[in-house]
């Protein structure tokens, strides 16, 4: 039995392909179109997906949509009521919209799919509708090596929930208990995101990454002003701060005069504000999340712990969950935020609605195949790509001789550009569209973010290890293989330089060597790991192990193979323009390697910069 789940219209669309239980693929749309978080139909995804399945879409079981659109439309307008007659701009500037499209999505989407699979509306499989937290938590449980487990929702806002806690038992999610828009954390979050000067629903983690420069001194600001956190997590809001219930923006002036100054304009200069300011709503996101996750433990008794929605890309929090509280097992779904609900959507049908047994395979660690989910390209197309450019490359017959060549050019200080297999689903690059790096060269961070990623300075970058090594390295019993999870590089690993790092304050903080690991090791001296084990890519292990043998370090540098405001790379088109582009030396793509200084000249035009949305 075939199923297709779609997320779309709202945020970083996708289409998800379950068979008898299984997912087959899983792709955003954005990948395919080149437009980040692109929020329209995913034609393109729901093509590649058959195509994988090899099945017509006329011939599907289901069809499932991951949220229910009038439930959506209701919460709109009662609140648009409550907060009558403010907002009434934005009122009418929503319902033009809704009117369009969203109101009558269930026909909008048979349209589309009627014109994608060229037959009539009535030709096409059942269309059914998942509620959001549904979609999130099936997409996290499911997919989990657990039997059973707590599960946590956490984002911005579904139909009307923003946090919700649920019970998964075998093939069944049972919710317990749910907060309310407009309280919601993942809002608030982004309140801060839009303050500080980056894009909403896709700068948080930026805001993420700041935080451990700053001094979190607005703690009790918060707390006392725009936050009542109860003991077991739950919390309101205070909306006089915010404009996002009734407005187009998320803030209003007297949040502004809370801390002092208006929001920084995108692209001007990070001060200490901003850095301290992301400390501090950092510190009280991790504050709600771990009360909310005790609270689960003591309320489900259970030893699992699974976690979905936007707000489980904080990796920081996540880690702190994993050192603080009673839960001996964590698992994150690696595509936490809204693409991730066409996989729960689908998922939910096959076990809660068609009721089918749900059986854990022991010889998997978990059902996401390490979210290798996305298409894939044989040597053959990649050549073909490649010679139609005129490109220069060495083919290497043997892989043994390839991963010995890239070791190499890793070791000597090389930025390369690492392109295999199937494409990751989600937002983290996990060896298959990677820009890797050599995490020993004190120099890395900087000169990959501003001459390859073409973007601040402050990022941080993740480390991917050996996961038979990673406790070697970093203060982390157990597998991180989605990149989800924060730890502290090992002590022994560390460098006393207390006498320098006093001096520095904000952005200078980085001139600070930290570690014998310095490329991924953050300010605090935390990393976002990403564990590799031959079961999941054999091919990424393999090179990290060469690396080891050559260097002594059974580390890599991993970050996602595109530059800001651009999608990660689908195809061997893709990671070639990229690689042309950029400051990159090397690229590796299945067998082929080429070298930046051989190729054909590339025509310089940095307007191509301008095609991408800058977040």
């Amino acid at each position: 039995m075939n199923i297709l789940g779609i997320s779309a219209y709202y945020h970083d669309s996708a289409a998800a392909l379950v068979k008898s239980g299984r997912i087959i693929a899983a792709a955003q749309e954005e990948r395919f179109t080149r437009k980040k978080h692109d929020a329209r139909f995913p034609k393109n995804a729901i093509a590649y997906a058959l195509e994988e399945a090899k099945i017509p879409l006329r011939k599907l079981d289901y069809i499932v949509f991951y949220e229910k659109p009038l439930i959506t439309f209701e919460r709109l307008l009662e609140t648009y009521i409550a907060y009558a007659p403010q907002g009434f701009h934005s009122f009418i500037s929503a319902m033009t919209v809704w009117l369009k499209e969203k109101l009558y999505l269930k026909t909008v989407l048979k349209k589309e799919l009627a014109k994608l699979a060229n037959c009539k509306v009535g030709q096409l499989p059942p269309l059914l509708f998942t509620e959001h937290h549904q979609s999130h938590v099936a997409s996290a449980f499911f997919p989990s090596p657990f039997d059973n487990a707590a599960i946590l929702c956490l984002d911005a806002v579904g139909e009307w929930a923003t946090t919700s806690l649920w019970l998964g038992e075998s093939n069944r999610i049972t919710p317990r208990w749910e907060l309310h828009f407009p309280h919601s954390l993942g809002l608030l979050y982004s309140a801060f995101t839009y303050y500080t000067g980056f894009k909403v629903n896709s700068g948080e983690y930026k805001l993420m990454g700041l935080a451990p420069y700053g001094e979190p001194k607005y703690v009790n600001l918060i707390l006392e002003n725009l936050i009542d956190i109860k003991a077991d997590g739950s919390f309101r809001l205070n909306m006089e701060y915010f404009n996002y219930a009734m407005g187009l923006k998320m803030i209003n002036n007297k949040f502004s005069r809370l801390f002092g100054q208006p929001p920084r304009k995108a692209e001007n200069k990070i001060t200490q504000h901003e850095m301290d300011i992301a400390a501090s709503i950092q510190k009280v996101t991790e504050e709600v999340v771990l009360r909310l996750a005790n609270t689960a433990y003591q309320e489900l008794k259970t030893d699992n712990l699974c976690l979905a929605g936007g707000v489980a890309l904080n990796c920081v929090a996540n880690g702190r969950i994993y050192q603080e509280t009673n839960f001996k097992n964590i698992w994150i779904q690696p595509a936490a935020g809204d693409a991730g609900g066409s996989v729960g959507a689908a998922l939910a049908v096959w076990y809660q609605y068609l009721s089918n047994e749900r059986h854990l395979n022991i010889n998997e660690p978990d059902m996401m195949q390490g979210s290798y989910l996305g298409p894939q390209f044989n040597n053959d197309e990649t050549q073909e790509y490649l010679d139609d450019v005129k490109a220069k490359y060495n083919y290497f017959k043997e892989e043994d001789e390839l991963l010995n060549e890239v070791a190499s050019i890793l070791s000597k200080g090389y930025v390369v550009g690492w392109f295999q297999g199937r494409m990751e689903f989600g937002p983290r690059a996990l060896g298959n569209r990677s820009i890797l790096g050599d995490p020993r060269n004190q120099e890395m961070q900087s000169i990959m973010n501003l001459k390859i990623k073409y973007r601040e300075s402050f990022r941080p970058f993740a480390p991917s290890v050996l996961t038979e090594k990673a406790s070697q390295y970093f203060e982390l019993e157990k597998p991180s293989d989605y990149m989800l999870i924060v730890a502290k590089v090992k002590e022994d690993l560390r460098i006393n330089n207390q006498k320098e790092t006093q001096s520095l304050f904000g952005i200078d903080k980085l001139k600070a060597v930290r570690s014998t690991i310095p490329a991924v090791t953050h300010v605090d001296y935390s990393a976002r790991i990403q564990t590799v084990n031959p079961a999941n890519n054999s091919r990424y292990y393999q090179l990290i192990k060469h690396f080891e043998a050559l260097t002594g370090c059974g580390v890599l540098i991993n970050t996602s193979f595109n530059v800001r405001g651009e999608p990660i790379v689908c195809t061997p088109e893709d990671a070639y323009r990229c690689f042309m582009r950029t400051e990159m030396d090397y690229l590796v793509i299945n067998d082929y390697v080429l070298k930046k200084v051989d190729q054909p000249k590339w025509k310089h035009d940095k307007s191509w910069q301008n095609e991408f949305e800058l977040d």
